[in-house]
């Protein structure tokens, strides 16, 4: 009998023990979360003006010289433009033509962060294809004007600047751009506004200013993470960005951008690549209504699609534009 009721008295203490301790981990996964969440609100409320003024990386002599050095190389020749954009904010960059023009010009894009220096592979690479370019800094980038960058929103009418100048001192067969991270984003963006941009070049687009939002949120080691756990950092950086920038975040989109006006996109996605995964090249190219293609570079990191496949590079992107300057010569111009 007393054994009975030792044992009923310790299974009693047992399961006290068991809730007490189930409790204990509740408020502690509570308190986590909690903690938690308000790291993520702190995270999104220094995320937003980060993106809107991001670190500015200025031109300089050592920079101007190395273009130049690059240039000469490449038989080219480096011409200064500047242009005003709808705003005010002057821009500021270079077109440079090779030995031997074969008509069509190419608009780089650079990521951010960076400045036209960025585009100096690619620059090279396209010059002794035979394309004349345009290396721009963005707003709010290099030597440009404007303190805050909009990812498209504004810089696809700082395109439609640039090239107006460069059809107003130019003779253009095909125009064409080429943008690598933000600046393909910008780029696929532009060409939805500029109707004389034939087909676009694009690697590490994002497809949506919200949709890279979370792969930020996340730390940048995986979107879910930005979309459920670390969703406030999201919530509230583009809250601050659509307060401080005043610009409609939804509408910053290359995935709607490549829906609203038919021009042909080559796509490439890095496979190792965290930053921009290649989710959004490929929602991108599902949403695509001109012809398109999509490159997925397996070993390459960030934006390193060039330096991974420099030969693989040269031949897509050279028979991408290749085939739409046959396209404008049988045709007519496709500007």
């Amino acid at each position: 009998m007393i054994g009975s009721v030792a044992t009923r008295e310790n299974e009693g203490l047992r399961r006290g023990n068991f809730r007490s301790a189930r409790r204990k981990i509740a408020v502690a996964l509570l308190v986590l979360i909690l903690l938690i969440q308000v790291l993520a609100g702190s995270v999104g409320n220094w995320l937003g003006p980060w993106a809107l003024h991001p670190p500015r990386r200025q031109l300089d002599p050592s920079m101007t010289l190395r273009a130049e050095q690059v240039f000469a190389r490449a038989e080219a020749v480096r011409e200064d433009l500047d242009v005003r954009a709808p705003d005010g904010v002057l821009l500021k960059g270079w077109k440079v033509r090779p030995r031997t023009p074969n008509g069509d010009w190419v608009l780089l894009y650079h990521g951010q962060s960076d400045n036209r220096m960025g585009m100096i592979g690619y620059a090279e690479l396209l010059l002794r294809l035979g394309y004349s370019v345009t290396l721009m800094d963005a707003r709010a980038h290099g030597a440009s004007g404007g303190d805050m960058a909009t990812y498209g929103w504004l810089e696809r009418t700082d395109t439609r600047s640039v090239a107006g100048a460069l059809y107003a001192g130019e003779s253009v067969h095909c125009l064409f751009a080429l943008g690598e991270s933000m600046g393909a984003a910008i780029a696929l963006q532009s060409a939805a506004v500029e109707p004389h941009i034939a087909g676009v070049v694009a690697e590490s687009a994002f497809s949506s200013l919200r949709e890279v939002s979370y792969d930020y949120a996340g730390f940048q080691m995986s979107p879910w993470l930005g979309r459920i756990l670390f969703r406030p950092a999201s919530i509230y950086a583009l809250r601050e960005i659509e307060r401080e920038g005043n610009l409609p975040v939804d509408d910053v989109s290359p995935e709607a951008a490549v829906g609203a006006r038919k021009f042909s996109v080559l796509l490439i996605c890095d496979g190792k690549d965290r930053q921009i995964p290649c989710a959004h090249s490929r929602r991108i190219y599902s949403a695509a209504g001109g012809t398109k293609a999509l490159w997925v570079v397996e070993n390459a990191q960030h934006a390193s699609a060039l330096g991974t496949e420099p030969v693989a590079f040269k031949r897509r992107v050279g028979d991408f534009y290749a085939a739409l300057h046959e396209h404008a010569s049988r045709h007519g111009r496709m500007n």
